[in-house]
């Protein structure tokens, strides 16, 4: 060794003031729907709720399918409620429309923020995973129970396992259509799946996720007894377009779908698709759900078969408010500005009497 030489530091030294995470453990899919267990009538159930929601999409049935609900479930009892308002309401309004019930318990952060029920029940960031889980699935069960079809947004793959044996519907939102393993998810999953247009207002990423997803794959996966696995998918047929707008301007117009529609064909994709009355189609106003909405229902009298579903948020009071402990507003949102109830059930029925 060179006299003059100085000794080196080792490059394996340890850095002392690196953060030190936690773990805790999380119950195994099995164990959570072996608790909280789906009984062979309600499993025919959601088979059968899955299977109108594909003929609907498919054009075998001619009802307008509408997913509706809160933006997001922080009060399960509060969403309950809702449940039940729109179970009764569907009895009316059946014939001409399919409605399903939003049951988000997973929400997308731009930055960072209130992740969703399954993340954190309690809304103080004590991000209780095993409590949100188990409050999830029950709230999910119940809504089921309830005679309604559940519809969910599927972020992490990993929570699928707990969730997808109750699910009629699903969408992968416009941050993770692009996603090649929301895609593979996708291709796994039984219920039918909507892929939105990217936040930019491109179509053609959601075009390319339904090709990808209608293939079979070989995945990366976790099986019920949490072990990982190598998991063959099917494939799922049963996928299409959502039109959520994007970069503040709406893509829900006549001319808009039809360009859509033009696309899907071109593609050898199902040309029959979702208009998501809110986030940008809305302008992030909630209250311009209602004309969005309308004009949809317009083109649609107007002979556009190809416009067969639409979604709404939705809750039992209009708005939106801060995560304030002890002092929440019930049946308020804490996420997306959502339209009260009186003006869900105005809507609905209005929607009803032009499908006829």
């Amino acid at each position: 060794m060179n006299a003059h030489a100085s000794p080196l530091k080792s490059p394996l030294s340890p850095l002392t003031n690196s953060p030190v995470g936690s773990s805790q453990p999380l119950p195994l899919p099995t164990e959570l729907r072996r608790r909280i267990g789906v009984s062979a009538p309600l499993s025919e159930q959601i088979n059968q709720q899955r299977l109108a929601v594909q003929r609907v999409l498919n054009g075998q049935d001619n009802r307008l399918l509408v997913v509706v609900g809160p933006c997001s479930v922080h009060d399960p009892d509060a969403a309950l409620e809702y449940a039940d308002r729109l179970a009764a309401l569907s009895d009316d309004i059946s014939e001409h429309i399919l409605p399903v019930m939003r049951v988000y318990v997973e929400k997308p952060r731009t930055t960072v923020g209130w992740k969703g029920l399954a993340y954190d029940p309690d809304l103080d960031g004590s991000g209780d995973m095993s409590r949100g889980l188990a409050l999830s699935r029950e709230l999910m069960h119940a809504v089921a129970a309830r005679g309604l079809p559940v519809a969910t947004e599927l972020l992490q793959p990993m929570l699928a396992p707990y969730l997808d044996d109750l699910l009629s519907w699903v969408a992968i939102g416009a941050r993770t259509t692009e996603s090649q393993l929301h895609r593979e998810l996708a291709s796994d999953l039984s219920a039918a799946v909507g892929f939105k247009n990217a936040t930019s207002g491109d179509v053609q990423v959601a075009i390319d996720a339904m090709q990808a997803a209608a293939h079979s794959h070989q995945r990366f996966a976790i099986d019920s007894e949490g072990r990982p696995v190598m998991q063959e998918t099917a494939g799922n047929p049963h996928t299409h377009l959502v039109l959520r707008g994007g970069h503040g301007e709406p893509n829900y117009q006549a001319h808009h779908v039809r360009s859509s529609v033009n696309t899907l064909q071109k593609a050898g994709q199902n040309p029959r698709l979702m208009v998501d009355c809110s986030h940008a189609n809305a302008r992030k106003d909630h209250r311009r759900q209602s004309e969005v909405m309308l004009d949809v229902l317009a083109q649609r009298n107007a002979g556009d078969a190809n416009v067969v579903a639409l979604m709404l948020e939705s809750y039992l009071h209009e708005g939106k408010q801060a995560l304030k402990p002890n002092s929440m507003r019930y049946g308020v949102s804490v996420t997306d500005a959502c339209v009260s109830w009186e003006t869900t059930e105005r809507l609905l029925k209005t929607a009803a009497e032009r499908m006829r």
